[in-house]
């Protein structure tokens, strides 16, 4: 027998247990709501708890709270976890610039600062300009503020004001020359675009409900708001977006229509000559991303390219028999294409690491920038400009972004993340191993050089899967934090993202979904197979869709994990589709809806919530949601909460963090994330023994 009293930190771990056993959760009630589902009939033992605005509910909640707070802020680990949090993330930190007439524009967080504030700075200058800041926007803790796009000659920029981590926001413009906004003001909405033409005088905007869909307004500087109407839209459902964009140039009005998660289409207006909105691209199954470069449009899809291809099309004559293809489908699925200074730089996954081609608009190409390591790299920029930004990092690499001349291609640091991290200390490594199906998945794996190969290294499993995105390599002072205590930060880069393209996606969508929790269960196995961890020091971690695939895999292999944390999840995919709070509904195309007979077989198989057995020895898992997520409907987070903890016999504990000011976006205060943070690495840390 292994003996265990000598793991560093199982004295630790002991000491949590035993605060466990002295508190209790908090009962909830069971009131077994029964619900028919084409001709089967579910029950639901705590539907009571969808009610967020119930005394009962807020009690429950309150009770949940204190529960979690008194068992977490006992432990002592919790203050050095937050030091050195605060320590890693406690710099300036700068977003991605937008260059404008001379200016770049750009977020940063002060050292001693809690949120973001918007600024502006010279390209000849190294001075910074106050613009938006939101301590002075708002006394409301937590309010930030989120850009939307700035004028070509920078005097304008449209930004929102955001509550917490909501995805409404109202809609400002602020005067760049008088430091004022103008009276040019809007409710509080999801906006889900938005364009200034090139001179300035108006723009267009997009807002969206759940129940009407995407609608595109133009708004002209100095107008009654009030009297905007629709000019684009009418038809969509709520299951599309709709953005707008203008040509450099100024010539023309581009609209993308986004038909869920797989399939787009795009409508084009000639600004000069005053012509109607046209289809371009219209009912061609394929994603159809655009770029402009005078009277060309180059264009990456997937339409007959599971991995990804650019076209071009002469707007002068943009028949579809007109179309070119300058840049062919390769072995390696494209991610983003930007058109900088007349040039095409394609980023390419290469095993789910970036390289960057140039190519010129014949599709030429012309050579490929370095990178100074395996990480996630992209030039953004606009083709009537001659310098690009070029961001850069890596699981061991902090954040920088650099100035890229596209005449020379030379590179000049604008900004590097000083995070007091010893990266040479560390490594990244990539793995594959095999899903259930057979199919070949990878991993990556980061801990210190010097890691000794024992089954007994404290493991955290990051996963997401789905929705075509690709997790990609960044720095993260969570895992940072992990790294250095010894354990090893892993990442599955499983079905339903988008890393080896479109195939990949729908291998892990709708009937297929549950390819993704056979992928990263099979990730989890390997790694106790290959002695790498146990299960006693094996955690999941996952967020969103994320939630819902950690949520999937701790009831469907709960002998696996030692602990899960599942941040703003999706649980009940039964009843997902009834929920009203939920401004997400083209998740639907991707999860499947439970209102046709033949999708509901499949999510009802799979669906967390539903999965949760009496009697079964479950990890220790920490929910995380908040009254303020109105993309995934947080009653979700509430529900399996209570149906855990009643059904659980092992004496892990089941948790709920419930803030009600939090939301699905980011954006809430520097504190705030630390404290959120702390709490999800001393839960997990806790319960693995970490010391």
């Amino acid at each position: 027998m292994r003996n265990i009293f000598k793991c560093p930190g199982f004295a630790f771990a002991v000491v949590f247990s035993m605060s466990m056993s002295a508190q209790q959760p908090p009962v909830a009630h069971v009131d077994n709501f029964h619900e028919t589902f084409h001709g089967q009939d579910l029950v639901d033992p705590y539907h009571w708890l969808e009610d967020s605005s119930s005394m009962e509910t807020r009690k429950w909640i309150e009770a949940e709270n204190l529960y979690a707070h008194q068992l977490l802020n006992s432990l002592a680990l919790r203050k050095q976890i937050s030091t050195r949090l605060t320590e890693m993330t406690r710099h300036d930190h700068l977003g991605i610039p937008l260059l404008r007439n001379g200016y770049y524009y750009f977020s940063k967080r002060g050292a001693d600062q809690d949120l973001y504030i918007y600024y502006r700075r010279a390209q000849t200058s190294d001075q910074d300009e106050v613009l938006l800041d939101p301590h002075q926007i708002s006394p409301t803790a937590g309010t930030s503020v989120t850009e939307f796009d700035v004028s070509d000659d920078g005097n304008l920029v449209a930004y929102g004001v955001r509550l917490g981590g909501q995805d409404e926001t109202d809609l400002r413009i602020f005067d760049v020359r008088t430091h004022t906004d103008l009276p040019d003001h809007y409710p509080r909405a999801l906006y889900r675009g938005f364009a200034f033409l090139k001179d300035g005088k108006g723009f267009y905007y997009t807002t969206a409900t759940r129940d009407t869909g995407p609608r595109l307004r133009y708004h002209q500087i100095g107008t009654d708001t009030a009297k905007d109407t629709d000019i684009f839209g009418q038809g969509l459902g709520p299951d599309t977006s709709a953005s707008p964009g203008v040509s450099e140039d100024g010539r023309h009005l581009l609209i993308m229509v986004q038909h869920g998660w797989a399939q787009s289409d795009l409508y084009i207006q000639d600004l000069e000559k005053k012509s109607t909105i046209e289809p371009l691209v219209k009912g061609l199954t394929g994603n159809f991303q655009p770029s402009f470069l005078g009277d060309y449009l180059f264009v990456q899809t997937d339409w007959k390219a599971a991995k990804g291809r650019i076209l071009k099309i002469d707007l002068r004559d943009p028949a579809q028999s007109k179309w070119r293809e300058v840049v062919p489908a390769g072995p390696d699925a494209i991610q983003s294409t930007s058109v900088v200074g007349g040039k095409l730089f394609v980023t390419y996954l290469h095993n789910v690491t970036s390289r960057i081609l140039i190519f010129d608009p014949t599709g030429k190409r012309l050579g490929e920038v370095p990178l100074p390591g395996l990480g996630s790299a992209r030039i953004w920029g606009r083709s009537d400009q001659k310098e690009g930004m070029f961001y850069y990092s890596s699981y061991t690499t902090p954040y920088s972004v650099s100035r890229y001349r596209v005449d020379t291609g030379q590179q000049i640091l604008w900004y590097r993340d000083a995070v007091p991290f010893q990266s040479d200390q560390f490594v990244t490594e990539q793995v594959w191993y095999p899903s259930k199906d057979g199919t070949s998945i990878p991993m990556f794996l980061m801990h210190k050089k010097d890691l000794k190969v024992d089954g007994k290294t404290p493991t955290i499993l990051y996963g997401y899967g789905g929705f075509d995105v690709s997790i990609t390599p960044g720095f993260s002072s969570i895992a940072a934090w992990w790294m250095e205590q010894g354990g090893i930060y892993a990442v599955a880069n499983i079905r339903g993202g988008g890393e080896f393209g479109e195939d990949w996606h729908r291998a892990g969508m709708l009937d297929k979904k549950q390819n993704v929790f056979d992928d990263f269960i099979a990730a989890a196995q390997w790694l106790i197979v290959r002695n790498y961890t146990n299960p006693s020091k094996l955690a999941i971690w996952g967020g969103s869709n994320g939630g819902l695939l950690v949520g999937a895999a701790a009831v469907q292999r709960p002998e696996l994990f030692q602990a899960v944390v599942c941040w703003h999840p999706d649980l009940d995919m039964v009843r997902y589709y009834k929920y009203t709070k939920n401004n997400n509904p083209p998740a639907l195309l991707e999860y499947g809806n439970a209102a046709i007979p033949e999708q509901f077989k499949y999510l009802r198989a799979y669906s967390p919530y539903e999965a949760v057995r009496p009697g079964t020895r479950y990890p220790a898992i920490l929910l995380e949601s908040g009254d303020a997520d109105t993309r995934v409907p947080p009653e979700q987070a509430r529900k399996m909460t209570a149906r855990l903890q009643a059904a659980t016999t092992s004496n892990r504990p089941v948790l709920l963090l419930y803030d009600a000011a939090a939301g699905h976006s980011s954006g809430g205060s520097f504190e705030k994330q630390i404290e959120q943070s702390t709490d999800e690495l001393t839960f997990v840390a806790s319960q693995l023994g970490v010391h």
